[in-house]
């Protein structure tokens, strides 16, 4: 059974750094092209970053210059690495695994950005 477990998420005042990890489970990590997205109150989910199974990664722009997306195949995790956040980031961050016709999602966590 595939699992995706995120964490790293929590309460940060505007400027600051929060690092998100998902880890993987019951699948063959090295394969899948990892992505997060992001889903705040009233508003659709999006796509903030993406790394394919060879390392290459796209980012929204909203988040281009700030957040960092990596992966370390032998831990079976993605990261998200998240600095000078802003309120608007505030959101609930989900990791997402795709390959051809199958795709995961993880729980989701809470990002909140406010003084």
């Amino acid at each position: 059974q595939v699992q995706l477990v995120e964490s790293g998420g929590g309460l940060v005042q505007p400027g600051g750094s929060l690092r998100l990890s998902c880890v993987a489970s019951g699948m063959i990590f090295q394969i899948f092209h990892m992505d997060w997205y992001r889903q705040a109150p009233g508003k659709q989910r999006e796509l903030v970053a993406s790394i394919t199974s060879g390392g290459t990664t796209n980012y929204a722009d909203s988040v281009k210059g700030r957040f960092t997306i990596s992966r370390n195949n032998a831990q079976n995790t993605v990261y998200l690495q998240m600095n000078s956040l802003k309120p608007e980031d505030t959101a609930v961050f989900y990791c997402h695994a795709r390959r051809a016709t199958r795709e995961y999602w993880g729980q989701g966590t809470q990002v909140t950005v406010s003084s």
